[in-house]
């Protein structure tokens, strides 16, 4: 007797919609390829003609979703899907929910704070905010942040799944140069992973000493860092402490992530930082 099919497996049969579906596979496939591929390697890993896929591929060239790298006839994602969404409602939601966030924070600590989320091979500060009074230290909105050496880059790596973190760092050696060694090791990311954030001192500017929490989507994957660069200050020194900015951050990032339909990290974690002062 065949088995009753499903609602959601009707839809689909229903509502096919192959050259669609065909362009979405390329897309989805390039998107895991940072050097791209020839157009018989697609086809062969579609498990698809060329023929099939001429057409797609020449359609997605022309609304300048990939691009053809010449001499070697490579296809390659542009940077119009990452263009769209960051014009897309829940990007925007993401800066606002943390701006305000942030500025409680940074007046609760008497630090910036600063958000970083992932563009390909690096992060990028996409929102700061200054700490109260006439003297800190901030990172600007827009800097670009290596992911292996800096506490936001390593939060935001730890917080994904083996598969998609081998393809960031692929990313990032492919766009730096930099040798694999370079790259923080499993052991090492999955220890930030368990302890719910990272700090280190800042590879950058002496004096500087970074602490990063992960923003969370439903998955407990991370979609931003929020981090503080800290600096000793003399004149607060327990509200800009090491074990009240990680306190502070722990709430902010969890409220943040609750906001935007994420999950935040345990209490358990939360316990382990106030641990490490």
């Amino acid at each position: 007797m065949t088995e009753p099919q499903s609602s959601h497996d009707s839809s689909r049969s229903r509502y096919r919609a192959p050259a669609l579906e065909k362009g979405l596979d390329i897309l989805e496939l390039l998107a895991g390829k940072p050097d791209g591929l020839g157009q018989s390697e697609i086809a062969r890993a579609l498990g698809r003609s060329v023929g099939e896929i001429f057409r797609m591929l020449s359609c997605l060239v022309d609304r300048g979703y990939v691009v053809i790298l010449r001499p070697q006839d490579r296809y390659v994602l542009t940077l119009k899907l990452f263009e769209l969404a960051h014009r897309h409602p829940p990007t925007q939601r993401l800066l606002a929910e943390a701006l305000p966030l942030m500025h409680d924070l940074a007046s609760r600590v008497h630090q910036s704070c600063h958000v970083t989320v992932l563009e390909g091979g690096h992060g990028v500060v996409v929102a700061q905010v200054d700490g109260p009074g006439h003297i800190g230290f901030a990172v600007r909105a827009g800097s670009v942040m290596p992911l292996p050496s800096t506490a936001s880059g390593r939060v935001l790596l730890a917080f994904q799944g083996p598969d998609e973190r081998a393809r960031i760092l692929a990313r990032e050696a492919t766009s730096t140069g930099a040798p694999a060694a370079a790259a923080p090791s499993s052991r090492e990311l999955d220890a930030i992973r368990q302890r719910g954030y990272e700090e280190m001192d800042s590879t950058r500017t002496r004096g500087v000493h970074d602490v990063s929490y992960p923003v969370l989507d439903h998955a407990g994957h991370a979609v931003a860092a929020m981090t503080v660069p800290c600096i000793e200050r003399l004149d607060v020194p327990e509200q800009s402490s090491l074990t009240a900015v990680r306190n502070a951050l722990a709430d902010a990032t969890g409220r943040l992530s609750n906001a935007i339909g994420g999950r935040a990290i345990g209490a358990t974690s939360v316990r382990a930082a106030r641990t490490f002062a």
